[in-house]
């Protein structure tokens, strides 16, 4: 007998859902003979690849691991005390092994159907009320993705309340973080905003043109002001005024809200969440209640369901899901979730008299600090501090000699100025590393030291009575409950629960993508070579992380054709953002800078609009057909029309109606003839690689969701990455740093870091890794072959919306739903329904109302695809029964949709169908039940009241469920 030995574990048939014998099945079904044949009558072969994508052949889980490991162990784990807005941290074992490596948790998607995501929202109210209580604000939101750009929000959105006349100034201080300048700078300046940089004691309020103004509490410097009269002066003249502050100093500082603030931003970082070489990290937002229904981001609120029981949803939702197009102030479309659940959690777990303790501590051995270099004669330029020095040396020779010794013995401090040196202690810090702080400095001053440093049992603060706080917080019974771990991870569990994610059936999300996240490719992510670096550490302790990213920066180069990578955008809408920009930036060099209109078809999604705006563009609207493909002749006369000043055509390819059109080189052929650029939103890029690219196409920006197409989990909604790929002549306009001089750029940051969130970006490393050239380009024709499958099996029970020439989808499909309408069903109750059946409902209501887009990706077997199916076909024969008249319009399977277990329970059921159909509909429901842990939410009520914050615990203890009497059917 002959032996054929060959690779026995390969990771693409891992990732890959189904396996050969059902590939051949559902081929039949489709009704072509080949996935080569599929392929050919889907994508047009004038955009496909003439050649195979030139990567590394791919690598085994185990292989993939031992080299990562080796990568990573070039970057150095020195001790960090540069500050500026990173600390280092500790997030708790329970926390770490249950939440953020916990599939359950970094699976999910954003909350949009909030009945089966009453975990993570209540999760995020829990962060929503650490960030009130801390900064005395009275409304946060559930994050934003850096300090950086929540202090640009802050700017846009006070810029566009201010009722001044002309008034196009914002005054920053001189003391905010040097990379949130930056980033203000950046988002300020396609708008027209001058920034004034100035020191707040001296700076003229009544300035003419002057809007707003923000503060850094405490100082990038770390002295601590008390701002209470600059603000109530800037009040006086008209001004609104933003405090950026540290959230661990606001356990003993003034809060901001009691200073007068307007809004305070910042980084929860410091809450748990390792530094990971920049990001990601979740930003916050919180500001007045007068400003609740234009603040940016999401905001969690309460609400109540079908049955009277107190249910959370996201609030205001209509700001998330229609975002405003030519009036846009924000372009944000996704938060950080998994980050903050991560501080929230950490506030739950160690309590409001933690927490003040380790503020306490790190106040304390800073004092300790202060007085051991005083005795040695080292100048301390801050009169009040929280955990930062600012030490003044005698010449700059002398302060690189201290480097040299520092970092020779692992130690990092922040040099700036001709010779200050900045010191930053943090939450780990303890007295050894004070007397081993003290002992650099005695060496390098040829000084005497045998001081040990010890944490004294008491100290005084020294600051004036108006810095010390005196408001309580956290004082919400879930910040007290929850301190032994056992507990903890009980309340963890507890809402993991909650919580449908991909652990337990696929999310069929049309535009989403939500693929597997592979365990192996999740790993390295916790590693402390890769989360315990800060982003402004030297160049030379980061090896492994420079390599990371000049592997990936090729390897995406590969993938779309560009030139060059940026890996500093941080969301998908960062990266559109940034990459008009680059657009924007290019026509200026070429001084072309009157080019400003921005091209963009009818279907797209709200943040291609809004960031045009955003980057100072005026938006015109393109036509589509009624076959939903960009309509060509009103492009062409547009892009001729407005020749002398086009700037770009933003376009999604594949359509977002989920369509390869034709005539894709056409439309870019025509852009470039009148001037302009094309920006490719690279959303769909899971129906592009290795079959076709965005250079292909004839663009010449594109961002790539690597939280989509390259496996970063969503995280509930967020983190996101979003770099951005451009042709060679756009390359010198990639988003530089102010601190971090990355590749010589140039062009301002629009993150707070200069790789964005880099501890990441290891998953997509891993996936491109594991899956090499031929892989990747595999796992775009499986998902293609998937989504063809359900809409072959699919469609003869809901029309299909649009299709290709030959009658095929790309990656996804839009089921019209509309019809349904006459018999009173919504296409809400279908997504409700769903919830019946254990899945979470496909994208409702885009790119076309009262429809459903379906995107079931490459890594849903062919098993889970007929489950998924079965559901939609069973709830299309409910749909008929009320359409027949056999089940009523109003008191039906849908309209009641989703069913708890209590409302099964009851005991007199009175409803015209039985709790077996409610609860069981299919059979496969019996051996796998997704139970809803809330029923029908009402949006409405929750709107009118809204309530972002914990509210009483004892209210939910002493009230029993609520079951709606059958007559009266859910309240809408």
């Amino acid at each position: 007998m002959t032996l054929h030995p060959k690779p026995a574990d390969l990771f693409v048939d891992r990732h890959n859902g189904p396996d050969e014998a059902a590939i051949a099945q559902m081929l039949r079904t489709i009704g072509v003979d080949s996935v080569e044949q599929l392929i050919d009558e889907t994508v047009p072969a004038a955009i496909r690849l003439k050649h195979s994508l030139n990567l590394p052949a791919a690598l085994t889980e185990r292989a993939f691991l031992a080299k990562f490991k080796e990568i990573a162990g070039q970057n150095k784990v020195y001790k960090n005390y540069i500050g500026l807005g990173y600390h280092d941290t500790a997030l708790p074992a329970v926390i770490q092994r249950n939440i953020l490596e916990n599939p359950g948790w970094y699976t999910a998607y954003t909350p949009y159907q909030a009945e089966i995501a009453q975990g993570r929202l209540e999760a995020l109210i829990n962060y929503q009320t650490v960030v009130m209580d801390l900064t005395g604000m009275e409304i946060a939101n559930a994050s934003l993705l850096d300090e950086g750009t929540a202090a640009a929000e802050a700017l846009h959105m006070f810029h566009s309340q201010t009722k001044k006349k002309n008034a196009d100034k914002f005054f920053v201080s001189e003391q905010v973080l040097p990379q949130t300048i930056d980033v203000l700078r950046t988002r300020a300046t396609p708008l027209g905003i001058e920034l004034v940089v100035g020191d707040h004691r001296t700076i003229d309020l009544a300035m003419e043109g002057l809007f707003g103004a923000i503060l850094q509490y405490p100082g990038a410097d770390g002295e601590v002001f008390d701002y209470t009269d600059f603000i109530s002066q800037a009040h006086q003249s008209g001004l609104f005024v933003v405090v950026a502050a540290d959230l661990l100093s606001l356990t003993l500082l003034t809060s901001p809200g009691e200073m007068g603030a307007d809004a305070c931003v910042g980084n929860s970082q410091r809450f748990g969440v390792p530094m990971g070489y920049g990001g990601p990290h979740a930003g916050f937002f919180a500001t007045k209640d007068a400003f609740k229904r234009i603040i940016p981001g999401r905001i969690i609120g309460q609400s109540v369901d079908a049955a009277g029981n107190k249910a959370y949803r996201m609030a205001l939702q209509t700001r998330e899901q229609h975002i405003r197009r030519e009036k846009a102030t924000s372009n944000i479309c996704t938060a950080q979730v998994l980050l903050s659940v991560l501080a929230g959690m950490y506030a739950v777990y160690h309590g409001p008299q933690r927490i003040k303790q380790f503020a306490v501590n790190i106040h304390a051995l800073t004092q300790v600090l202060a007085q051991e270099l005083a005795s040695l004669g080292i100048e301390q330029l801050n009169e009040n501090y929280f955990d930062t020095l600012q030490l003044k040396l005698e010449s700059k020779e002398l302060r690189d000699v201290l480097k040299h010794e520092a970092e020779g013995r692992g130690v990092n401090f922040r040099y700036f100025g001709e010779t200050n040196v900045g010191i930053s202690l943090h939450q780990n810090t303890e007295a050894a590393d004070v007397a081993e702080i003290v002992g650099l400095f005695a060496r390098v001053f040829g000084k005497e030291n045998a001081t040990e440093a010890l944490l004294p049992t008491d100290i005084e603060l020294k600051w004036p009575a108006s810095l010390v706080r005196q408001s309580s917080y956290l004082t919400h019974p879930i910040f007290n409950t929850h301190h032994s771990e056992h507990e903890m991870l009980r309340y963890m569990k507890h809402l993991e629960n909650k919580d449908l994610s991909l652990a337990h059936s696929m999310i069929p999300l049309g535009s989403c993508t939500m693929k597997l996240n592979a365990t192996a490719e999740m790993i390295p992510v916790t590693w402390p070579e890769i989360g315990s670096l800060h982003p402004f550490a030297p160049r030379d302790q980061a090896q492994g992380y420079a390599e990371i990213f000049h592997d990936l920066e090729k390897w995406l180069c590969e993938v779309t054709g560009f030139a060059a990578v940026s890996l500093q955008p941080n969301s998908g809408a960062q990266g559109e953002y940034a990459g008009l920009l680059v657009i924007r930036a290019y026509h200026e060099a070429h001084d072309q800078g009157h080019r400003n209109i921005a091209l963009i078809p009818a279907s797209a999604h709200g943040t291609n609009p809004a960031s045009a705006v955003m980057a100072g563009m005026q938006v015109v609207v393109v036509k589509s057909t009624e076959e939903g493909n960009i309509d060509v002749a009103d492009l062409k006369e547009k892009a001729a029309k407005y020749a002398d000043n086009l700037s770009c055509l933003m376009v999604t390819y594949p359509s977002t109606h989920g369509v390869y059109e034709e005539t894709i080189i056409d439309i870019c052929q025509t852009i470039h003839e009148h001037g302009g650029r094309v920006y490719m939103d690279g959303a769909n890029m899971n129906a592009q690689v290795g079959l076709t690219s965005p250079a292909t196409i004839g663009a010449d920006v594109c961002h790539l969701n690597l939280h989509k197409t390259f496996c970063i989990p969503h995280g509930g909604g967020g983190p996101g990455v979003g770099p951005i790929g451009v042709v060679s002549d756009l390359a010198s306009f990639l988003p530089g740093h102010v601190v971090v001089n990355a590749d010589g750029r140039k062009a301002g940051a629009v993150s707070a870091a200069p790789w964005g969130s880099a501890s990441i970006l290891p998953i997509s490393y891993a996936y491109i890794s594991m899956m090499g050239g031929e892989g990747l380009k595999r796992a775009t024709e499986i998902a293609i072959l998937n989504a063809n499958y359900i809409k072959a099996r699919l469609e003869e029970h809901y029309p299909v919306l649009y299709t290709g020439a030959n009658g095929r989808c790309a990656h996804e499909m839009i089921l019209d739903c509309r019809q349904f309408k006459k018999a009173g069903i919504e296409v809400e109750d279908i997504a409700k329904r769903l919830m019946d059946y254990g899945y979470h409902a496909p994208t409702v209501s885009f790119p076309v109302a009262g429809t459903l887009m379906v995107e079931p990706t490459e890594s849903e077997s062919k098993e889970e695809l007929d489950r998924f199916c079965e559901a939609m076909i069973s709830i299309r024969a409910e749909i008929r029964e009320v359409e027949e008249g056999r089940a009523d319009a109003k008191d039906n399977v849908l309209k009641h949709a989703p069913h708890t277990a209590a409302a099964v329970l009851i005991h007199n059921w009175t409803r015209p169908y039985s709790r077996e159909q409610a609860v069981y509909p299919a059979e496969y429901t019996r051996a796998a039940k997704f139970w809803p842990s809330v029923s029908r939410i009402d949006s409405a009520y929750g709107d009118r009241n809204l309530i972002c914050s914990c509210t009483s615990i004892e209210e939910y203890a002493d009230q029993e469920e609520q079951l709606v009497p059958t007559d009266q059917g859910p309240s809408y």
